[in-house]
């Protein structure tokens, strides 16, 4: 236990330890029934006399925090009252603190998830997330993948990586990779291949390589929210760009450029999160030609473009980049399991230095065991076999949603099918909140993502639209969650009437 004491300080060194420990214990970070160090052995760490202990022990005790047992020490006991944050209520804090705190949040809705929960229904279906089926996850391929990766490497798969270049990745990863990437018309070496902590620290590595706080980053309006976050905690200004059927509307586009000055256009072309629209073949080279024109970076977050279930395959914006001008990146989180936290960027020229400098002050390296079983994972063609496998459990559970959504609601909600991806996305009559929509929809055992927290601004005028997530739940649970929204639904609107 380390305790700073100021040993020439007028407070005598027991009143230190005691006050010390008296904070611990009503802030929380000491719990009940923890047993505090013998008086010998902090005595012994604080190079102070044993007496002295034993002075702070007995005056924590004489208050009703702690209690002592012969033979076995020194014991906790509940504080009597809630937890205490401070060990002095009411006394400001540092002011570099109250700045923080009068910045703007960069969240501050709860979770649709803990709104769900908070509601206690007994049986709960939450349409809210942004992954796959949990239930779908190859937990077992895994475990026997990385029982033969710890029996084949031994403590090299425990380490950071291969020397000299462990926050690139794991190079057999990285070609193979490459490999599935050349598969999809993306021809890309492994030394363009960085191996990230899922695709959120790409995101993350890729603003801070490529932008400076106040700077314009363009996005989508609607877009992912968790890159909405990053890049208001980065103190970046962000100007969205309103899409349709087709994806991004190129036509908007130019405008903002001219007026905002971006640097740098952040995109989802496949299956865009929140809508699933698909930015079409025409639109994908006028984006890439006007990047170039303006002397732009594109950002292409690929999070689920395997999951096409119709339709043509488009190409990559990456593929269509002549020199260097779109960073890729994309995920096996989604597909496989979130917790893997494997994402990876492309990126040529300069830039890719730069991300590979950020990877390593960031965390050092990506997992080295996790890397391995992925990379075997993969290569036996699991993965893909996997992915199909998805494919055709999705689109069912796709085409359960899109009928739900005709049956249970109401006529006046407006939605595209999806030839792809997660989501469909609604918007619903009238001038209806989802916002508003959500605690009720909890109160009959459902939950979904509210509209208005995927734009970048105006939130509250654009809060009639909601994200469903159909591929986590069976075509029955998702018959019962669109019966159960379809009540919230009617609720909403005779309360509005």
């Amino acid at each position: 236990m380390r305790i700073a004491l100021e040993r020439d300080g007028k407070t005598p060194l027991y009143q230190q330890i005691e006050a010390y420990l008296r904070q611990a214990i009503l802030a929380g970070s000491l719990p009940p029934e923890t047993r505090l160090p013998a008086s010998r052995k902090l005595a012994s760490d604080l190079g102070v006399n044993r007496i002295t202990v034993e002075k702070a022990y007995a005056g924590l005790e004489a208050d009703g925090l702690v209690f002592s047992q012969v033979g076995s020490g020194t014991y906790v006991l509940p504080p009597p009252g809630p937890p205490q944050a401070r060990a002095a209520p009411g006394a400001p804090w540092p002011l570099w603190q109250q700045e923080l705190q009068a910045r703007q949040p960069v969240a501050s809705a709860p979770a649709p998830e803990i709104l769900l929960a908070e509601a206690g229904h007994p049986d709960p279906i939450d349409f809210s997330s942004g992954s796959g089926d949990a239930q779908r996850f190859p937990v077992e391929e895994l475990r026997r993948v990385i029982q033969a990766i710890l029996r084949r490497d031994g403590i090299a798969a425990l380490e950071y990586g291969e020397r000299g270049c462990s926050e690139r990745g794991y190079t057999p990863l990285r070609s193979t990779i490459a490999q599935v990437l050349a598969s999809q018309g993306l021809p890309a070496g492994p030394e363009n291949i960085l191996i990230t902590s899922g695709s959120q620290q790409a995101l993350a590595l890729a603003a801070q390589a490529l932008l400076q706080p106040g700077e314009v980053v363009l996005v989508e309006s609607p877009t992912y929210s968790g890159a909405l976050e990053l890049f208001r905690l980065l103190a970046l200004r962000i100007a969205g760009v309103p899409v349709d059927d087709n994806g991004l509307q190129i036509e908007k586009l130019e405008a903002l450029l001219q007026q905002q000055h971006p640097k740098l256009i952040y995109t989802i072309p496949n299956f865009h999160n929140p809508t699933g629209a698909c930015l079409n073949a025409s639109r994908r080279r006028q984006l890439v030609e006007l990047a170039g024109r303006y002397n732009l970076p594109i950002l292409e977050d690929d999070f689920v473009g395997d999951l096409r279930y119709e339709g043509r395959t488009q190409p990559a914006l990456k593929a269509l980049d002549p020199d260097g001008r779109v960073v890729y990146t994309s995920t096996f989180s989604k597909m496989l399991m979130p917790g893997l936290r494997v994402g990876f960027l492309v990126a040529s020229g300069p830039v890719y230095e730069r991300l590979v400098a950020g990877k390593r002050v960031s965390d050092l390296a990506t997992s080295s065991l996790t890397q391995r079983a992925l990379e075997a994972y993969v290569t036996v063609g699991r993965y893909q076999a996997h992915l199909r496998r998805s494919c055709q459990v999705y689109r069912k559970r796709r085409d359960a949603m899109l009928h739900a959504i005709k049956r249970y609601l109401s006529s006046g909600v407006q939605f595209s099918p999806p030839q792809g991806g997660l989501f469909v996305w609604l918007r619903l009559p009238g001038a209806l909140n989802a916002e508003d929509l959500l605690p009720l929809a909890c109160e009959q055992g459902v939950a979904f993502a509210p509209g208005g927290r995927f734009f970048p601004a105006d939130a509250a005028v654009n809060a009639g639209y909601l994200r469903l997530n159909f591929a986590v739940q069976t075509p029955e649970r998702i018959q019962a969650g669109m019966q159960r929204l379809g009540k919230a639904l009617r609720r909403l609107k005779a309360g509005a009437a």
